[in-house]
């Protein structure tokens, strides 16, 4: 087997709050600290989206990236670029909007998309030095 990795990189900026609407206000504080901040806050968000497969005989391709940059385009930036993920996407209108919940929530949105036969993997950079990858 040849197996190749391939990766598409995106950035997207978004607002969140961190907050359980079932605790009291002290202990969304406490866990989430300042970002639970009832104002929002915002990241610039970097995606790493990796699709590892066999390259196709006829084309040399895992996956064409064009085809995968219009993926993500479609899945991902247009549903979450400059958007409040608690008030503006379905997504996440019961679902806390942490990094792991947005990696789990692009992994399921681009994975009905992409042949059975690909693995999928998303890293989503919450900051330059935290991220989140999944699957692992």
């Amino acid at each position: 087997m040849n197996k190749v990795a391939v990766y598409r990189k995106e950035h997207f900026n978004a607002a969140h709050r961190l907050h359980n609407p079932a605790w009291t206000d002290q202990r969304n504080d406490e866990v989430f600290g300042l970002c639970n901040n009832p104002n929002y806050h915002g990241h610039n968000y970097d995606l790493v989206v990796k699709v590892v497969g066999e390259p196709d005989p006829a084309t040399g391709y895992v996956i064409d990236l064009k085809i995968l940059s219009d993926l993500v385009k479609e899945e991902v930036m247009e549903r979450f670029d400059h958007k409040n993920l608690n008030l503006d996407t379905a997504e996440f209108a019961n679902l806390n909007p942490t990094a792991e919940n947005i990696a789990i929530v692009i992994y399921n949105l681009l994975r009905p998309r992409l042949d059975a036969k690909l693995e999928l993997q998303v890293r989503l950079y919450e900051t330059e030095r935290n991220f989140v990858e999944y699957p692992v």
